[in-house]
C-alpha cells in the first residue's frame, strides 16, 4: 500500500470552522463538498472511502488535498480568467448615445450590427459582435427595438 501523498492535517480552530460550515449549510454546494473531503481525510480515511462518501474522483480529492496542503484552507473557487472585456465604460457611453440618437440616413432603427460596425468605425474598439452589443444594452436595460433606445433586432 503507497503512503497518500498529501496528507491533511488540519488545526483544531479549522476543523470546527469547516464543521460549523457543514452544519449552517449557507455556502455554495462546492464548498460544502471540499470542507467534507478535507474532513475525511482528516479523519484519515482513504481516497476510496472519500469517493464512496461524497461520490468524487479521485483526481478531484486528490486536487483539493493538495490546493490545502500548499495553500492552506482555500474553499472558495479562483477568479477564472475568462476573456477581456471589449467595451469599456467609455465604450458603453458610446453605444449608448449611438443607440439613443437617430439612425443612419435611409434607416427607420438602429440594428445592433449597425451599432456594433458604427463603433469599429469609430475606432472605439477593434472589432465588436452585434451579440456582444445586444447582451450589453441587454445588461443596461435599453431595450432593443424600443423607441426609447432605437435600436432594433433586425
Amino acid at each position: 500500500m503507497r503512503t497518500p501523498t498529501y496528507v491533511v492535517k488540519l488545526q483544531p480552530e479549522e476543523k470546527k470552522h469547516l464543521e460549523a460550515m457543514l452544519r449552517k449549510g449557507r455556502h455554495s454546494a462546492r464548498e460544502l463538498r471540499r470542507a467534507q473531503v478535507l474532513l475525511f481525510a482528516d479523519a484519515g480515511k482513504s481516497n476510496k472511502e472519500i469517493q464512496a462518501a461524497t461520490g468524487m474522483s479521485e483526481p478531484g480529492l486528490i486536487q483539493i488535498k493538495k490546493r490545502y496542503c500548499t495553500e492552506g484552507l482555500q474553499l472558495k473557487d479562483k477568479p477564472r480568467p475568462g476573456q477581456p472585456k471589449k467595451l469599456d465604460s467609455r465604450g458603453e457611453q458610446y453605444l449608448i448615445a449611438l443607440a439613443c440618437s437617430p439612425a443612419p440616413e435611409g434607416r427607420e432603427v438602429w440594428t445592433m450590427q449597425m451599432l456594433a460596425d458604427k463603433l469599429v468605425e469609430l475606432q472605439v474598439v477593434e472589432s465588436l459582435s452585434d451579440e456582444s452589443v445586444r447582451l450589453r444594452l441587454k445588461k443596461m436595460t435599453l431595450s432593443p427595438g424600443s423607441k426609447s433606445s432605437g435600436a432594433s433586432r433586425r
